[in-house]
């Protein structure tokens, strides 16, 4: 099975003029790629195909010589993006859906660039450093040991500037001994969970901990011009608090699944469309159905339980 190990990377200042270039160049390639196969389609009804645009990318490299800064496989790993973006599309149209056309990408909506296979553009990590070709040796923080047979490297980008490295990685599951015990998990609103046996979980509400922070500097954002030094610090803030919003949430659901996966065999979740409920629903029972996170909580739950041996339904 997959499995994607995440750790946090210190880059030097110098190295972070390399890293959030590349970032730009790969958003620039991604957009050329789609407008390509768009102008191919409307001019002459000719679809292009992935190794048409990789053929391309000698020509870009020639207009752009700064593409060659760029590691190549990581070049042809963003016209790959675009391609899966378009075989995504044409599954939708295929099923009766109307939208969905690939979007171009702007500025700061391209987050992460891909190595892949293992052993060309990159080492794994020796003495906390990660070697990349074109970009250098950077400080790695591993919290835990990389697992298995690596397959590719993302480095991503949050949105306050934080990078990370993430292995994606061909694992032999670890099952846990079988479990006569058997779970049914009602989700909500006023209890995050409803156990079959009785128990439930509160909700942690996580956004309501820090609303008064996000009004606050909501606030204050609403006041400042545009292109503003005080407002691009004000929403580097804003950005500061959703970032610590979202790894409370994300870590309260990887402890409560594991919890469960440590004690039953079989856990029924309660079949849910949310993205109807919220389609249906008011603003703040929209707000309040985001805060839980019904989906990471389950789709968490579910991976733990496929490593482990058990059954989700």
């Amino acid at each position: 099975m997959r499995k994607t190990f995440r750790y946090r990377l210190l880059p030097t200042k110098s190295q972070r003029t390399k890293l959030d270039p590349t970032l730009e160049l790969c958003r620039w390639v991604y957009n050329e790629t789609l407008a390509t196969r768009k102008r191919a389609w409307e001019r002459e009804q000719k679809s292009l195909s992935l190794y048409g645009t990789n053929k391309l990318l000698t020509l870009w490299k020639a207009a752009r010589p700064e593409l060659n800064e760029v590691y190549s496989q990581v070049l042809q790993n963003v016209q790959e993006r675009v391609d899966l973006a378009f075989q995504a599309f044409f599954r939708r149209v295929k099923a009766g859906h109307q939208n969905g056309y690939p979007r171009f990408k702007g500025y700061g909506r391209y987050d992460s660039f891909t190595f892949k296979p293992y052993g060309f553009g990159f080492k794994a990590p020796q003495n906390g450093r990660l070697n990349l070709s074109k970009i250098g040796s950077i400080k790695i923080r591993l919290h835990r040991l990389i697992e298995g047979e690596i397959k590719t490297l993302t480095l991503q980008r949050d949105r306050v500037g934080n990078w990370y490295a993430c292995f994606s990685c061909v694992v032999e599951p670890k099952p846990l001994p079988v479990s006569p015990q058997v779970i049914g998990i009602d989700v909500g609103l006023s209890k995050f969970a409803a156990l079959s046996t009785g128990e439930s979980i509160s909700i942690p509400s996580f956004l309501k901990r820090d609303e008064a922070d996000l009004k606050r500097i909501q606030r204050k954002l609403s006041k400042l011009d545009q292109g503003t030094p005080q407002r691009h610090k004000a929403i580097k803030a804003l950005n500061h608090v959703h970032i610590r919003i979202k790894h409370r949430r994300s870590d309260f659901a990887h402890k409560q699944s594991q919890q469960l996966i440590n004690k039953y065999q079989i856990i029924c979740f309660e079949d849910l469309d949310i993205q109807d409920m919220q389609h249906h629903g008011n603003k703040r029972i929209n707000k309040s159905i985001a805060d839980v996170a019904w989906a990471q909580f389950v789709n968490m739950t579910t991976g733990k339980a496929e490593e482990a041996g058990r059954l989700v339904i």
